[in-house]
């Protein structure tokens, strides 16, 4: 799914806005994705301790908030800018695809929550695609 000009300038607008606080915004999006979606802990069982609270937790959200910025900055070649992370879930950690769908599910939420009215329906929608897309790329590997 391409994203139109439009969206590639909402994406921006609203990073500019996430960015100081990623960090934070990531670690509760993750925290959020192993309560609402428990069976995706099975790929974090060398984590001391899986709530939300943990510094393993919000140190993962931080390093997907880091990839995610990298997308940002390439919007238009998603694929070479994130190549790397790919092969590495698909060869190394075999995560199920089906996850990087659901972490972008919970990222939504918590860009919404964190967002509020600046989170608009425009950007939304824009967010919506761009996260696809990520997990799409995330998945070439895969097949």
């Amino acid at each position: 799914m391409s994203l139109s000009t439009a969206d590639k300038d909402n994406i921006t607008k609203t990073w500019a806005k996430v960015s100081p606080k990623a960090a934070q915004i990531g670690a509760e999006a993750f925290g959020r994705l192993l309560i609402v979606f428990p069976q995706t802990k099975i790929y974090f069982t060398h984590f001391a301790d899986l709530s939300p609270s943990s510094a393993q937790v919000k140190a993962h959200g931080a390093k997907v908030m880091g990839a995610i910025a990298q997308a940002v900055s390439h919007l238009d070649n998603l694929s070479e800018a994130l190549s790397k992370l790919s092969e590495l879930h698909a060869y190394n950690l075999r995560v199920d695809p089906v996850n990087f769908k659901l972490l972008g599910h919970t990222l939504l939420v918590s860009l919404s929550a964190s967002l509020g009215a600046d989170f608009t329906p425009e950007a939304h929608v824009a967010w919506d695609k761009f996260l696809a897309n990520i997990a799409l790329v995330l998945a070439e590997k895969y097949r």
